[in-house]
């Protein structure tokens, strides 16, 4: 992806935005050289309008090519603890820009997302809407009835309860993630800790895909898969400790 050099062509056509709308990306990993190209490649088109101006890859100890990966991308390589939400929170500690976009490692965003993630951040750069996050809408890269049906459990899920999970993504400015506590390296949930403490009144869900990798459930099981999404859902709602959760399905 080159992600510098895409930067600097954007800067020759003067296609440029404001600082104030630029984004950091920040992207846990650990081994995920089978889905971090696409995911890379998905960015693009907003290196290259400048909306997105650095790639922050934060990873937890892989073993495969993802660091080359990272390297060929022009991206910045982070080593952290193991653990999404460190790493999460690492990430963002070293982003430079006044927005935030976490994004899963096997999560390919569809064409167009950047123009509305543009819109969404300039209206409340314009003050138009107050500060809010947004998140993507939930899709999977499998063709079966179950993916479609899990699709449709998602989005009820964000209705009713206006909580997405960490594979739909999350656009804020640096201002608000810092407010809130930022990630907290928790064992699991880091995703539905942050959200809650977000809040439903400052959450928007955007209509561009985020399309994520169908192998663990295929793998797994789509229905034991999410059940066990759901219990643990479930038991963090309950109150029960996140070390506790990923004890009994971690």
């Amino acid at each position: 992806m080159a992600v510098a050099k895409r930067a600097q062509v954007c800067n020759q056509v003067g296609t440029e935005p404001s600082l104030d709308l630029m984004i950091s990306v920040v992207i846990p990993t650990l081994n995920a050289q089978a889905t971090l190209g696409a995911t890379l490649a998905a960015l693009v088109p907003a290196v290259v309008d400048g909306l997105v101006r650095e790639v922050i890859v934060v990873d937890g100890g892989s073993t495969d090519d993802t660091e080359r990966i990272v390297d060929i991308a022009g991206a910045t390589f982070l080593s952290a603890p193991k653990g999404r939400g460190g790493q999460l929170a690492a990430g963002a500690r070293q982003a430079r820009f006044p927005w935030l976009l976490f994004l899963h490692a096997d999560t390919v965003l569809q064409p167009g997302w950047e123009r509305e993630a543009q819109t969404f951040i300039e209206r409340i750069d314009s003050g138009r809407r107050e500060p809010s996050a947004a998140a993507f809408r939930f899709a999977l890269d499998d063709s079966g009835v179950r993916a479609r049906l899990l699709e449709k459990l998602v989005r009820l899920r964000c209705l009713l309860f206006r909580m997405p999970y960490g594979d739909q993504g999350l656009l804020l400015t640096v201002a608000l993630y810092r407010s809130l506590g930022g990630y907290k390296d928790i064992p699991l949930m880091e995703d539905v800790d942050f959200v809650r403490r977000l809040g439903a009144r400052r959450l928007t869900f955007l209509r561009s895909e985020a399309v994520t990798s169908a192998e663990r459930y295929r793998s797994g099981g789509y229905v034991r898969r999410s059940l066990r999404n759901l219990m643990c859902f479930s038991l963090y709602l309950l109150r029960v400790p996140p070390g506790v959760i990923a004890r009994l399905y971690g």
